[in-house]
């Protein structure tokens, strides 16, 4: 069963988002907070795997809840949730360690769908809207950061995190290659282990700011 934690200003969007998510035969709604100092807290007392954060909170926003929530041990992963498709409080929250974000308007089925990717690693997001993220926020007189950690990469695996950086899935690398598919998820798990990151949008992230793959450079 996956345990979630539903943060919220909105009492209507609270009972709303439960009511969809405890639909679902294998999620638990496990607590309800309206700001962010209450979502930190909750998320301590319970242990939810999945916390659902909105950005636009009185008070502790969902940016800082999410810093401390995943500066707890054995964190949950965070979801943002916000009304504006690209929002720089959700940018810095998936440089925090965030593990995607959805529209407050998200339709029933994607979110529950959303809650289980990210719940088992995936990047509960479509690759255009974080390649949109990245554009708008890292390419904004963006000078490269060199990062020592990509030399401990293998040519196979620098490859593979650039077409990741390009939005481009599992399978479509996979073909492209011409390799398996478990091939790619083995070797996306080792390019995570080797950055010390928590999930694909920060190693996206982290492809641009490097250098690796330029800002608005077109998906090949």
């Amino acid at each position: 069963m996956i345990r979630v934690l539903l943060a919220d200003d909105q009492a209507l969007v609270r009972g709303g988002f439960r009511l969809i998510l405890d639909g679902a035969e294998d999620i638990t709604v496990v607590g309800e907070a309206a700001d962010g100092a209450e979502a930190v807290e909750l998320c301590s007392e319970l242990s939810p795997d999945v916390a659902l954060l909105d950005v636009r909170m009185p008070g502790t926003d969902g940016l800082e809840a999410a810093k401390a929530i995943l500066a707890q041990p054995a964190a949950p992963k965070v979801l943002m949730l916000t009304t504006f498709q690209v929002d720089d409080y959700v940018y810095e929250a998936l440089r925090s360690g965030a593990s995607g974000y959805l529209l407050k308007d998200v339709d029933p089925p994607e979110l529950v769908t959303a809650v289980r990717s990210v719940h088992s690693g995936d990047m509960p997001l479509a690759p255009a809207i974080t390649r949109q993220l990245v554009d708008t926020f890292v390419g904004r007189n963006h000078r490269p950061t060199p990062d020592p950690r990509l030399a401990t990469l293998t040519a196979r695996e620098r490859e593979i995190l650039t077409a990741v950086a390009q939005g481009k899935s599992n399978a479509e690398i996979a073909d492209e290659l011409v390799v398996s598919l478990s091939t790619v998820k083995t070797h996306v798990a080792a390019i995570l282990n080797k950055l010390d990151l928590r999930d694909r949008i920060q190693a996206v992230i982290l492809a641009y700011e490097t250098g690796l793959v330029t800002a608005g450079a077109p998906r090949s």
